[in-house]
């Protein structure tokens, strides 16, 4: 399942990244543009924004969309994985900026970008193809490992 988050649903984009999900995001997307990404795509829009879910294609079926509830990010997440019935899979499989999936890199090739403590500690490592951002399993891995264990 692919994702197109509204503008006003931005850091709920990056959360379903690190869920493993492809989910695009653009902060200055008119509602029309955004309609038509998504259904050039094939993805689900993700919206506050009731007028959105009320257009045509939306109430035809043609494109699905879901109202978000609350304005609180882990409260939208629980909600789009409760509805599509997620699964966090390829959790961490993807850029949480750039959406791209990361590829696999051996310590020495990014030795020389992550921090001396890191370097120390760490020996597994992911870097995204378009930005060049590399990630590993620190502290921040295991808290958003422990936000999606309390998604169900």
């Amino acid at each position: 399942m692919r994702f197109a988050a509204d503008c006003n649903v931005g850091k709920l984009a990056r959360w379903l990244r690190a869920l493993g999900y492809d989910a695009v995001y653009h902060p200055r997307i008119a509602d029309g543009e955004l309609v038509r990404l998504a259904l050039a795509e094939g993805r689900v829009v993700l919206t506050r924004d009731r007028d959105l879910t009320r257009r045509r294609v939306v109430v035809s079926g043609l494109l699905r969309a879901v109202l978000l509830e609350d304005d609180q990010v882990r409260l939208q997440l629980r909600q789009v994985v409760r509805e599509l019935q997620l699964r966090p899979e390829r959790a961490l499989s993807r850029c949480l900026e750039c959406n791209l999936e990361l590829e696999l890199r051996d310590a020495a090739e990014v030795a020389d970008r992550v921090p001396p403590y890191v370097r120390a500690t760490q020996s597994s490592y992911s870097e995204c193809p378009g930005c060049g951002r590399i990630y590993w399993a620190g502290t921040h891995w295991q808290h958003m490992h422990e936000v999606m264990a309390g998604l169900a």
